[in-house]
Protein backbone atom coordinates (compact mmCIF):
# COMPACT_ATOMS: atom_id res chain seq x y z
CA UNK A 1 0.00 0.00 0.00
CA UNK A 2 2.76 2.12 0.41
CA UNK A 3 3.59 2.23 -2.95
CA UNK A 4 0.45 2.97 -4.16
CA UNK A 5 -0.13 6.57 -5.42
CA UNK A 6 -3.06 8.40 -6.72
CA UNK A 7 -2.53 11.36 -9.78
CA UNK A 8 -3.58 14.95 -8.86
CA UNK A 9 -4.90 17.18 -11.77
CA UNK A 10 -1.78 18.69 -12.63
CA UNK A 11 0.07 15.29 -13.13
CA UNK A 12 1.57 14.87 -9.72
CA UNK A 13 1.45 11.57 -8.40
CA UNK A 14 0.41 11.38 -4.96
CA UNK A 15 0.88 8.22 -1.97
CA UNK A 16 -2.64 7.09 -0.98
CA UNK A 17 -1.08 6.71 2.60
CA UNK A 18 0.38 9.59 4.65
CA UNK A 19 1.89 9.51 8.03
CA UNK A 20 -0.57 12.36 9.51
CA UNK A 21 1.34 14.27 12.67
CA UNK A 22 -1.53 16.51 14.37
CA UNK A 23 -0.30 16.35 18.48
CA UNK A 24 3.10 14.95 17.52
CA UNK A 25 5.28 17.17 19.26
CA UNK A 26 7.98 19.56 17.26
CA UNK A 27 11.25 18.07 19.12
CA UNK A 28 9.83 14.82 19.04
CA UNK A 29 8.92 14.75 15.00
CA UNK A 30 12.15 14.66 13.34
CA UNK A 31 12.27 11.10 15.01
CA UNK A 32 8.54 10.37 13.58
CA UNK A 33 9.69 11.31 10.60
CA UNK A 34 12.58 9.52 10.04
CA UNK A 35 10.95 6.24 11.56
CA UNK A 36 7.95 6.45 9.19
CA UNK A 37 10.40 6.73 5.84
CA UNK A 38 12.21 3.80 7.15
CA UNK A 39 8.65 1.56 7.27
CA UNK A 40 8.33 2.81 3.56
CA UNK A 41 6.23 5.89 4.32
CA UNK A 42 6.81 8.34 1.60
CA UNK A 43 3.92 10.74 2.77
CA UNK A 44 4.18 13.25 5.44
CA UNK A 45 1.62 15.68 6.83
CA UNK A 46 1.94 18.55 8.71
CA UNK A 47 0.01 22.24 8.74
CA UNK A 48 1.32 25.82 10.70
CA UNK A 49 -1.22 24.67 13.05
CA UNK A 50 0.43 22.21 14.24
CA UNK A 51 3.65 23.89 15.58
CA UNK A 52 5.60 20.64 14.14
CA UNK A 53 6.73 22.14 10.21
CA UNK A 54 10.39 22.60 11.78
CA UNK A 55 11.32 18.93 12.79
CA UNK A 56 9.16 17.80 10.26
CA UNK A 57 11.07 19.49 8.10
CA UNK A 58 14.66 18.41 10.15
CA UNK A 59 13.01 14.46 9.69
CA UNK A 60 12.81 15.00 6.18
CA UNK A 61 16.19 16.39 5.28
CA UNK A 62 18.03 13.36 7.24
CA UNK A 63 15.78 10.39 6.54
CA UNK A 64 18.11 8.85 4.11
CA UNK A 65 15.45 9.10 1.32
CA UNK A 66 16.16 11.69 -1.76
CA UNK A 67 13.95 14.66 -1.25
CA UNK A 68 12.23 13.97 -4.85
CA UNK A 69 10.93 10.50 -3.83
CA UNK A 70 9.17 12.45 -0.72
CA UNK A 71 5.62 13.91 -0.34
CA UNK A 72 5.46 17.15 2.34
CA UNK A 73 2.15 18.33 2.85
CA UNK A 74 1.06 21.42 4.80
CA UNK A 75 -1.43 23.86 5.94
CA UNK A 76 -1.59 27.89 5.85
CA UNK A 77 -3.13 28.82 8.81
CA UNK A 78 -6.70 29.07 8.79
CA UNK A 79 -6.16 33.17 10.14
CA UNK A 80 -4.37 33.99 6.69
CA UNK A 81 -7.53 35.45 4.95
CA UNK A 82 -5.21 38.51 2.84
CA UNK A 83 -2.80 37.78 0.32
CA UNK A 84 0.16 39.52 2.25
CA UNK A 85 -0.44 37.20 5.24
CA UNK A 86 -0.19 34.13 3.10
CA UNK A 87 1.97 34.92 1.44
CA UNK A 88 4.57 35.61 3.55
CA UNK A 89 3.15 32.94 5.53
CA UNK A 90 3.60 30.14 3.02
CA UNK A 91 7.54 31.55 2.81
CA UNK A 92 7.30 31.15 6.58
CA UNK A 93 6.53 27.30 5.69
CA UNK A 94 9.46 26.67 3.93
CA UNK A 95 11.88 28.95 5.71
CA UNK A 96 10.74 25.98 8.96
CA UNK A 97 10.63 23.10 7.07
CA UNK A 98 14.21 24.13 5.39
CA UNK A 99 12.81 22.65 2.17
CA UNK A 100 13.24 24.54 -1.58
CA UNK A 101 9.61 23.55 -2.30
CA UNK A 102 6.51 22.10 -1.16
CA UNK A 103 4.67 19.18 -2.72
CA UNK A 104 0.89 20.14 -1.57
CA UNK A 105 -0.61 23.29 0.44
CA UNK A 106 -3.75 23.88 1.48
CA UNK A 107 -5.70 26.20 3.11
CA UNK A 108 -6.53 24.48 6.51
CA UNK A 109 -9.74 25.71 6.99
CA UNK A 110 -12.50 28.59 5.01
CA UNK A 111 -13.01 30.05 8.16
CA UNK A 112 -10.08 30.96 11.12
CA UNK A 113 -10.69 28.17 14.14
CA UNK A 114 -12.17 30.96 16.34
CA UNK A 115 -15.09 31.38 13.97
CA UNK A 116 -15.55 27.70 12.30
CA UNK A 117 -18.10 27.29 10.60
CA UNK A 118 -18.83 30.99 11.08
CA UNK A 119 -18.86 34.56 9.23
CA UNK A 120 -18.11 35.48 5.66
CA UNK A 121 -14.38 35.14 4.66
CA UNK A 122 -15.08 34.41 0.90
CA UNK A 123 -13.06 37.63 -0.06
CA UNK A 124 -10.37 36.37 2.16
CA UNK A 125 -10.16 33.16 0.84
CA UNK A 126 -10.09 34.26 -2.66
CA UNK A 127 -6.83 36.44 -1.38
CA UNK A 128 -5.11 33.50 0.73
CA UNK A 129 -6.04 30.99 -3.02
CA UNK A 130 -4.38 33.95 -5.06
CA UNK A 131 -1.03 34.35 -2.84
CA UNK A 132 -1.09 30.01 -3.42
CA UNK A 133 -1.25 30.33 -6.88
CA UNK A 134 1.53 32.62 -7.39
CA UNK A 135 3.25 29.99 -4.97
CA UNK A 136 2.78 27.63 -7.14
CA UNK A 137 3.84 29.66 -10.33
CA UNK A 138 6.58 30.46 -9.10
CA UNK A 139 7.95 26.43 -8.35
CA UNK A 140 7.29 26.86 -4.45
CA UNK A 141 4.62 24.45 -4.33
CA UNK A 142 4.24 21.99 -6.74
CA UNK A 143 0.21 21.78 -5.92
CA UNK A 144 -2.41 23.42 -4.07
CA UNK A 145 -6.01 22.21 -2.18
CA UNK A 146 -8.07 22.99 0.27
CA UNK A 147 -9.13 21.87 3.76
CA UNK A 148 -12.78 21.74 5.16
CA UNK A 149 -14.21 22.90 2.40
CA UNK A 150 -17.34 22.86 1.99
CA UNK A 151 -19.52 23.35 -1.86
CA UNK A 152 -20.10 26.88 -1.33
CA UNK A 153 -16.88 27.42 -0.36
CA UNK A 154 -15.24 25.73 -3.34
CA UNK A 155 -17.71 27.13 -5.71
CA UNK A 156 -16.23 30.76 -4.11
CA UNK A 157 -12.64 30.02 -5.06
CA UNK A 158 -13.74 28.39 -8.56
CA UNK A 159 -15.46 31.50 -9.15
CA UNK A 160 -12.29 33.45 -9.83
CA UNK A 161 -9.22 31.27 -9.35
CA UNK A 162 -6.66 30.75 -12.71
CA UNK A 163 -5.53 27.49 -11.16
CA UNK A 164 -8.54 24.93 -9.53
CA UNK A 165 -7.65 23.28 -6.31
CA UNK A 166 -6.03 20.07 -6.44
CA UNK A 167 -6.91 18.48 -3.07
CA UNK A 168 -9.87 18.74 -0.21
CA UNK A 169 -8.76 17.66 2.82
CA UNK A 170 -11.68 16.43 4.66
CA UNK A 171 -12.67 14.55 8.12
CA UNK A 172 -13.88 10.90 7.02
CA UNK A 173 -13.77 7.90 8.86
CA UNK A 174 -16.69 5.22 9.34
CA UNK A 175 -19.58 7.26 10.99
CA UNK A 176 -18.74 10.44 8.98
CA UNK A 177 -19.18 9.81 5.41
CA UNK A 178 -19.72 13.11 3.64
CA UNK A 179 -20.34 11.12 0.40
CA UNK A 180 -22.16 14.28 -1.52
CA UNK A 181 -19.11 16.48 -0.88
CA UNK A 182 -16.99 13.94 -2.03
CA UNK A 183 -18.68 12.94 -5.30
CA UNK A 184 -18.85 16.56 -6.20
CA UNK A 185 -15.49 17.23 -5.42
CA UNK A 186 -14.41 14.09 -7.66
CA UNK A 187 -16.60 15.41 -10.48
CA UNK A 188 -14.10 18.43 -10.56
CA UNK A 189 -10.97 15.95 -9.95
CA UNK A 190 -10.22 17.12 -6.73
CA UNK A 191 -9.00 14.51 -5.14
CA UNK A 192 -10.36 13.89 -1.12
CA UNK A 193 -7.95 12.98 1.74
CA UNK A 194 -9.08 11.81 5.11
CA UNK A 195 -7.98 13.19 7.88
CA UNK A 196 -8.32 11.15 11.70
CA UNK A 197 -9.84 8.29 9.30
CA UNK A 198 -9.83 6.70 13.09
CA UNK A 199 -11.86 9.25 14.66
CA UNK A 200 -8.94 10.06 16.70
CA UNK A 201 -9.48 7.28 18.50
CA UNK A 202 -13.17 6.92 19.76
CA UNK A 203 -14.00 4.62 16.68
CA UNK A 204 -12.47 2.19 19.07
CA UNK A 205 -15.45 2.07 21.39
CA UNK A 206 -17.82 0.88 18.46
CA UNK A 207 -19.06 -3.29 18.85
CA UNK A 208 -20.50 -2.91 15.43
CA UNK A 209 -16.98 -1.76 13.99
CA UNK A 210 -14.95 -4.48 15.79
CA UNK A 211 -17.07 -7.17 14.78
CA UNK A 212 -16.43 -6.16 11.19
CA UNK A 213 -12.92 -5.43 11.62
CA UNK A 214 -12.76 -9.40 13.54
CA UNK A 215 -14.34 -10.54 9.73
CA UNK A 216 -11.30 -9.96 8.08
CA UNK A 217 -8.97 -10.45 11.01
CA UNK A 218 -7.59 -6.75 11.19
CA UNK A 219 -7.50 -4.14 13.95
CA UNK A 220 -10.31 -1.70 13.81
CA UNK A 221 -7.41 1.53 12.73
CA UNK A 222 -6.82 -1.20 10.10
CA UNK A 223 -10.01 -1.88 9.02
CA UNK A 224 -11.09 2.50 9.03
CA UNK A 225 -7.92 3.11 6.97
CA UNK A 226 -8.89 0.28 4.51
CA UNK A 227 -12.84 2.03 4.11
CA UNK A 228 -11.60 5.87 3.58
CA UNK A 229 -9.21 4.08 0.57
CA UNK A 230 -11.90 2.15 -0.51
CA UNK A 231 -13.72 5.50 -0.94
CA UNK A 232 -10.79 6.59 -2.82
CA UNK A 233 -9.51 9.15 -0.73
CA UNK A 234 -6.07 9.46 0.75
CA UNK A 235 -5.58 8.22 4.12
CA UNK A 236 -3.52 10.16 6.57
CA UNK A 237 -3.43 8.14 9.66
CA UNK A 238 -1.49 10.00 12.60
CA UNK A 239 0.60 8.59 15.21
CA UNK A 240 4.28 8.36 16.60
CA UNK A 241 4.32 5.15 17.40
CA UNK A 242 6.56 3.03 15.15
CA UNK A 243 4.37 -0.14 15.67
CA UNK A 244 1.31 1.74 15.11
CA UNK A 245 2.86 2.95 11.68
CA UNK A 246 3.49 -0.43 10.72
CA UNK A 247 -0.07 -1.53 11.58
CA UNK A 248 -1.55 1.34 9.51
CA UNK A 249 0.54 0.17 6.57
CA UNK A 250 -0.71 -3.17 6.91
CA UNK A 251 -4.14 -3.20 4.89
CA UNK A 252 -3.57 -4.86 1.72
CA UNK A 253 -6.82 -6.52 2.23
CA UNK A 254 -10.51 -5.49 0.53
CA UNK A 255 -13.88 -4.70 2.27
CA UNK A 256 -16.73 -6.10 0.40
CA UNK A 257 -19.33 -4.05 -1.40
CA UNK A 258 -21.71 -4.96 0.78
CA UNK A 259 -19.81 -3.98 3.86
CA UNK A 260 -18.52 -0.84 2.47
CA UNK A 261 -22.25 0.01 2.12
CA UNK A 262 -22.69 -1.47 5.68
CA UNK A 263 -20.54 0.92 7.10
CA UNK A 264 -21.63 3.80 5.06
CA UNK A 265 -24.72 3.81 6.71
CA UNK A 266 -23.20 4.03 10.15
CA UNK A 267 -24.50 6.45 12.48
CA UNK A 268 -21.97 9.67 13.13
CA UNK A 269 -20.53 9.60 16.45
CA UNK A 270 -22.24 11.31 19.53
CA UNK A 271 -19.32 12.91 20.32
CA UNK A 272 -15.35 12.70 20.26
CA UNK A 273 -14.97 12.72 24.12
CA UNK A 274 -12.05 14.61 24.97
CA UNK A 275 -11.45 15.79 21.32
CA UNK A 276 -15.13 17.63 20.87
CA UNK A 277 -13.69 20.92 22.23
CA UNK A 278 -11.77 20.73 18.53
CA UNK A 279 -13.87 22.81 16.07
CA UNK A 280 -13.79 19.90 12.94
CA UNK A 281 -15.29 18.08 16.00
CA UNK A 282 -17.46 19.97 17.33
CA UNK A 283 -20.71 19.13 14.94
CA UNK A 284 -20.55 22.37 13.23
Amino acid sequence: MLNETYTLANGVTIPKLGLGTWFIDDDKAAEAVREAVEIGYRHIDTAQAYGNERGVGEGVRTCGVPREELFVTTKLAAEAKTYEEAASAIDGSLKKLGLEYIDLMLIHSPQPWADFRGGDYAEGNKEAWRAMEDAYKAGKLRSIGISNFKEEDIENILSSCTVAPMVNQLLVHIGNTPEKLMKYCEERQILAEAYSPVAHGEILKSAQVAEAADKYGVTVPQLCIRYTLQLGAVSLPKTGNPEHMKENAAVDFVISDEDMEMLKQMKPLKDYGEYSVFPVFSGK
